[in-house]
């Protein structure tokens, strides 16, 4: 980090001075790697000399008189900028903005966007948000704000129209696949506080543990949800978890690396690979598995990315989790936070992470092991089927032996299955399709690991 700084306050010193930028490269491009030295240490002269005649230009010539430090923030702005769509510039109150957000607590929306041809593009709405009760939804495309058009305005700018004060109003016009044309949508902005963990039992041994977010406290409350589960489960353990990790944006990468560890034993979590040598890091498991083996269905979708990716990885890779849903955002790349002198601070992508099988995520995303879309379902009791025993004349099953007072037919008959209940009391298949067959799936995984252990 100390050679970092260094770096960062040789470019303020090119900030104030401006054609002092040549001293300030030489001193930026100093590296320690001594096997390509020279390429680093060298100094493109002739963009430089280009550089300083479109400042010297702009100076004397545009239309309204510029101050320097607004040419110089603009210049470092496009040079990040341009680079990918997650490396940028964050001025002062930028960077106190995202730490804000890293901590769980913050003014706004509750939108995570990002930059997709162009066009601002929600990632995921963070829950219980104003955006995720107004019904924004991942993939989302923000063309206005207040009326004006996004087109030709940077991340952070569009970002900071959408921030405000508590209690005021904003009207964003998205554009949606499905949707014929731009519509409108209203909001309230809040103080968003984000609660990372959430639980609940959603039948007799079976758990549920949704994070929306992955903050510094995320293992932690992890662990408190787990226990709480199990106190909930009649202190009995739990045969199994489902765990969702859908429209989660990610957040710190050592929080997504506490998740996997709390139920794996060993190997690999994930490891990154980039060309300085403090980019090149790997993260392995210890020994304690909070589960003790029982199976895990994790849920992922299209707003899955980031932090989601990683710990959707390492457990598929691992064989530890089934993966269940539609496929990941698709980020693996690694961003450093590199404080700067001036009180702000260069987000830069320094990275790639990879899976523990060796899999890049960037562009490609985690595929399910089983595809399962939000579907809508209702009136589920009205569907019409027919089976043997309902036929005239079936014959009888020698194994069921009636009693007096039932018909053969009737005692042949099961009792209807029980259906999933969703909090709000109506039935799961309805609220939450994608949910309701993750917990088959985890029924049907807990059913096949008893039978397979009573064989031993």
């Amino acid at each position: 980090m100390a050679q970092w700084l260094r770096k960062t306050s040789a470019l303020g010193v090119a900030a104030v001075f401006g054609f002092s930028v040549a001293v300030a490269v030489n001193a930026l491009a100093d590296k320690d790697q001594a096997k390509d030295a020279a390429d680093q240490t060298s100094i493109p002269l002739s963009e430089l000399r280009t550089f300083t005649d479109v400042l010297t230009r702009v100076k004397a010539d545009y239309v309204d008189p510029v101050t320097d430090k607004t040419l110089m923030d603009n210049a470092i702005r496009g040079m990040i900028d341009r680079l990918d769509p997650h490396s940028n510039y964050l001025d002062k109150a930028e960077f106190k903005d995202l730490q804000e957000t890293t901590t769980g607590k913050f003014g706004g929306l509750g939108l995570q966007v990002g930059m997709k041809d162009k066009v601002i593009t929600v990632i995921s709405p963070i829950d219980d948000t104003p955006a995720q009760k107004a019904g924004i939804k991942a993939g989302d495309k923000i063309v206005k704000i207040n009326g004006e058009f996004t087109q030709g305005l940077d991340l952070e700018k569009s970002v900071k129209l959408m921030r405000g004060e508590p209690g005021s109003k904003i009207t964003l016009t998205l554009v949606r696949d499905g949707v014929d044309k731009p519509f409108d949508v209203t909001l309230e902005r809040a103080i968003i506080n984000v609660k990372s963990v959430k639980a609940r039992m959603l039948d007799p041994n079976f758990g549920y543990v949704r994070i929306a977010q992955f903050q510094s406290d995320t293992t932690e409350q992890l662990h408190d949800a787990l226990n709480q589960l199990v106190k909930d489960n009649d202190n009995k353990p739990l045969k199994g978890l489902v765990l969702d990790l859908r429209n989660n944006p990610g957040g710190v990468l050592q929080a997504a690396v506490g998740v996997v560890d709390t139920f794996v034993n060993k190997g690999l979590i994930v490891y990154t690979d980039g060309r300085d040598a403090d980019s090149k890091m790997s993260f392995k498991a210890h020994e304690g598995d909070m589960l003790n083996g029982a199976p895990i269905v994790v849920l992922v979708n299209g707003g899955s990315a980031s932090a989601s990716e990683i710990v959707a990885g390492a457990l598929q890779d691992d064989g530890r989790a089934l993966i269940a849903g539609e496929r990941t955002f698709g980020k693996g790349s690694v961003q450093s936070i590199m404080p700067l002198t001036n009180g702000g601070a260069l987000r830069l992508t320094t990275a790639r992470y990879f899976t523990p099988a060796g899999r890049s995520i960037q562009g490609e995303g985690i595929k399910p092991d089983v595809e399962v879309h939000q579907l809508k379902v209702s009136d589920i009791d009205k569907v019409f089927s027919i089976k043997e025993a309902d036929l005239a004349g079936h014959i009888s099953n020698p194994t069921i032996k009636p009693s007096d007072d039932k018909k053969p037919d009737a005692a042949a008959k099961e009792p209807p299955i029980k259906q999933m209940i969703d909090t709000d009391g109506k039935p799961l298949v309805e609220t939450d399709y994608q949910l309701y067959e993750g917990l088959n799936l985890l029924k049907g995984m807990s059913i096949v690991a008893q039978r397979l252990e009573k064989k031993k």
